[in-house]
């Protein structure tokens, strides 16, 4: 054999095994996240702990598939396809790493939240749970058959996750404000929708990834960030409502708006009203408090629209943008109100747009 047919033989070999590992690990994290949904939804604790026991088998997979790429890079010096190829490897070795730990997360909850003895509806777990193991299955067939394709095809099912995931938190705020869940299910069950949640953003990671892998350019930078913003008034009643449906209303797909109250009060008939009136069916939205938002932190800005609402400003050091519109110095009118929230939202958003395009 020529010494160019041996470079190619041991390079389709190494390439061969790191593979085979990947879709060994991602097998195992899969099977975690099936048994640990199927555990909260029969209350089943033996299979709880079992998810739990097995996720050092997936810690171990990370350090394998690790050193084989590790030691791929010593022995290959690889170029070009076969470079992009495992430095794929190793960026999608950590997100299944972290997926596995997600599925021990749900394990935990699960008992805690068994443990409750709740009459709950779990259909939407379910189904946030189908589309996130669906996203992990076919990102990494993705991978493994590098499939561009299907990886670009996988990435949009994301937004289904989040879609549930925000319903599923405005479903637990409501019981627990009608008193039909205590206050120790809320953050379990909360804890649960974020981690299936998160494994559809992995999963995206993934195919982005692959993606990278297949055409030598990173999504990751062809994409412009998320920005997260947050209304915060006293009681989430009225102003921060309408200001919340008015930057849901500007149709900016990078953007994620989301209101909150110091305290929570039941939203006012008057405002929804008006808003309807708009064109804004806001009948279904639920009042909520600062304290029930999840991840306050990643929130890039926070503006407050009255005086108390600058509580719910993070304290220094951070990189959260805190804004203060004081409403009450512009009219009691909710005709004022509604016309000058909407302008400086327009005005906010151009101009997070703009700094966005300038970097």
């Amino acid at each position: 054999m020529s010494d160019q047919k041996h470079l190619e033989a041991t390079l389709q070999r190494d390439t061969d095994e790191i593979r085979s590992k990947v879709q060994h690990m991602a097998g195992l994290a899969e099977s975690a996240l099936n048994d640990s949904l199927k555990a909260l939804l029969e209350k089943n604790g033996q299979l709880a702990y079992s998810v739990i026991l097995r996720d050092q088998k997936i810690d171990e997979c990370e350090k394998e598939i690790d050193r084989l790429c590790l030691e791929f890079l010593v022995r290959q010096q690889p170029a070009a396809g076969p470079l992009r190829f495992v430095y794929a490897t190793i960026k999608i070795n950590l997100e299944l790493e972290r997926i596995g730990d997600y599925a021990e997360s749900i394990a935990r909850r699960g008992l805690v939240v068994n443990s409750l003895n709740l009459d709950l509806n779990y259909s939407d777990f379910e189904a946030i749970g189908e589309t996130s193991i669906s996203m992990l299955k076919s990102s990494i067939q993705a991978f493994l058959n590098q499939d561009a394709d299907l990886a670009k095809s996988t990435m949009l099912a994301q937004r289904e996750a989040n879609r549930v995931r925000d319903k599923i938190n405005d479903d637990l705020f409501q019981l627990r404000a009608d008193k039909k869940i205590p206050i120790t299910a809320l953050t379990p069950l909360q804890t649960i929708a974020r981690r299936l949640e998160r494994v559809a953003d992995q999963s995206k990671n993934i195919c982005e990834e692959t993606l990278y892998m297949c055409t030598g350019q990173y999504m990751k930078h062809m994409s412009k960030e998320v920005f997260r913003v947050l209304f915060v008034d006293d009681d989430n009643s009225s102003a921060s409502q309408i200001a919340e449906t008015i930057g849901n209303t500007l149709d900016q797909p990078s953007f994620v708006f989301t209101s909150a109250g110091i305290e929570s009060k039941k939203i006012s008939s008057e405002t929804v009203a008006f808003l309807k009136a708009k064109g804004h069916d806001i009948g279904n939205n639920i009042s909520k408090s600062v304290d029930n938002i999840p991840n306050l932190d990643h929130y890039h800005v926070v503006v407050a629209l009255s005086s108390l609402g600058t509580k719910a400003f993070p304290t220094p050091p951070t990189k959260t943008i805190s804004i203060a519109w004081e409403l009450g110095q512009v009219s009691p009118s909710i005709e004022e109100t509604y016309s000058f929230l909407n302008q400086n939202i327009e005005d906010l958003v151009q101009a997070i747009l703009g700094q966005s395009d300038n970097n």
